[in-house]
């Protein structure tokens, strides 16, 4: 059985709603994993607004929605996100980060609460249950599934997700940042083998020395994690706000002749991993 992976915000930092991103999108973090009957949705970025639409109309009523973590780009989406104010819906929500900082419930409704949201958390009538772990463990959302995480360098702590199924891996690794002397031993280990990594390709290595201390990470580290790790696709994640469609395509054309197992996510690009 195949893991059908869609991107529904592939933008890092800030949405771009203009029209030098369109081509390649300008939502912020938000990726579907279909796996069978059962909807894994990673980060509630603005693209998840989109994707509530499309759950309604496939009558999906039910699906597990896990955060690699709770900066604004990755959770700023889910007040608009419809299904979560449908009682007849149920949603569960994960985050590996927030243990020891009273939890991920409590982000959430802070996000949505007066004076900078008018729609409080309560008004999602939906079955809602937050669920805390610490990053490392092994999650089992459902028969067959297994989701093992590892922890990320980034400001404030995040998560990585190996989602694994029938003999399949995927892996969903932002945001993060590399150290330029030495390929992280914690990634190259959990990404080994994958079908597809998702990754953090923020900026370029020429970029990268402005912007040490952000947490982000480049293509090219990418595409040197994914080789010495044996995987098999990299799928260049979270770009700039700055990189429009233009700088997107070129980015990306280095990419692909740098290694053909690489090319760049796009809003509404769906995969078939098996």
């Amino acid at each position: 059985m195949a893991i059908e992976v869609k991107f529904w915000g592939v933008r890092g930092s800030i949405a771009c709603p203009s029209p030098d991103h369109v081509v390649y999108g300008g939502n912020t973090s938000c990726i579907e994993m279909r796996v069978g009957d059962e909807v894994l949705i990673f980060d509630a970025g603005t693209g998840i607004r989109n994707l509530g639409k499309d759950l309604i109309r496939r009558n999906v009523t039910h699906a597990h929605i896990f955060l690699t973590h709770t900066h604004w780009d990755h959770i700023n989406g889910f007040p608009f996100f419809v299904p979560a104010y449908n009682p007849n819906a149920s949603f569960r929500v994960m985050a590996g980060h927030l243990t020891h900082q009273g939890g991920v419930e409590r982000v959430f409704s802070a996000q949505m609460a007066d004076p900078t949201f008018p729609v409080p958390l309560s008004a999602m009538q939906s079955k809602l249950t937050f669920e805390d772990f610490s990053v490392g463990d092994e999650l089992h959302p459902a028969d067959g599934i297994v989701i093992k995480t590892a922890p990320l360098r980034h400001p404030n702590g995040a998560t990585a997700f190996r989602v694994e199924h029938d003999g399949n891996a995927v892996c969903y690794v932002t945001d993060t940042e590399h150290d330029p002397e030495t390929p992280d031993p914690i990634i190259l280990d959990f990404i080994e083998d994958a079908d597809l990594v998702i990754y953090d390709c923020t900026y370029t290595d020429e970029e990268f020395p402005q912007k040490v201390g952000w947490g982000h990470s480049t293509w090219q580290e990418g595409i040197r994690l994914c080789r010495a790790a044996n995987a098999k696709q990299l799928a260049l994640f979270h770009h700039d706000p700055e990189h429009d469609d233009a700088a997107m395509t070129v980015i990306e054309q280095k990419a692909r002749a740098t290694w053909s197992g690489a090319f760049a996510a796009r809003d509404e690009m769906v995969l078939h991993i098996e």
